[in-house]
């Protein structure tokens, strides 16, 4: 059996069983907050969790590193769809620690492309069109400074209700616990 064939199989049951009843809510967040994170598996759980959240409390939003590398970029407009069309009031933009994105190195990346069939030719092309794959793929040093800058990317974004507060936090993905990096209530 697939694992595709293994998921449908649970899915039929678990329609079949109602089991869906108890997460039934709406498309607005009841706590009207948006979260941006990261896409780590330690997270799925864990943070709704050390964050007192149930089903229909918040938007989360997950990219690799809890990034946001460009800002007009999938990113941002989910950011701007949760705080202009879903009723999210405040944004927490929330990394970990021995996150996988410090360790990335855009090389073996490239090299693990290649190794899967992706063309060389195909690289030199995007790079030639202007996309610097080693930039791109280019994780971070310190979790707590891309915390920072995905803050201030947020908060001074031209398209940002500047009263829309914009928080970042680290969470350990091990214990649960979180440190303020930015407060977004300060200075407001």
């Amino acid at each position: 059996m697939t694992r595709l064939e293994e998921i449908l199989e649970y899915n039929e049951s678990f329609v079949n069983n109602k089991e869906y009843e108890k997460y039934i809510t709406t498309k607005f967040p009841d706590k009207k907050i948006v979260i941006l994170t990261c896409m780590d598996t330690r997270l799925l759980e864990m943070l709704p969790k050390a964050m007192n959240l149930k089903n229909g409390d918040a938007k989360i939003v997950k990219s690799a590193g809890a990034v946001i590398n460009h800002p007009f970029g999938g990113i941002m407009r989910s950011l701007f769809v949760a705080v202009y069309e879903l009723n999210a009031e405040e944004i927490y933009i929330i990394g970990h620690h021995d996150c996988g994105m410090a360790a990335i190195d855009p090389i073996t990346i490239l090299a693990k492309m290649k190794a899967r069939g992706i063309d060389e030719k195909t690289i030199e092309q995007m790079e030639y069109s202007g996309v610097n794959l080693e930039e791109w793929l280019r994780g971070f040093d310190d979790v707590t400074e891309s915390v920072r800058h995905g803050v201030n990317m947020v908060k001074n974004h031209p398209l940002m209700d500047s009263k829309v507060p914009v928080h970042g936090l680290v969470i350990d993905p091990t214990t649960g616990k979180l440190e303020i990096i930015v407060d977004g209530n300060e200075n407001r």
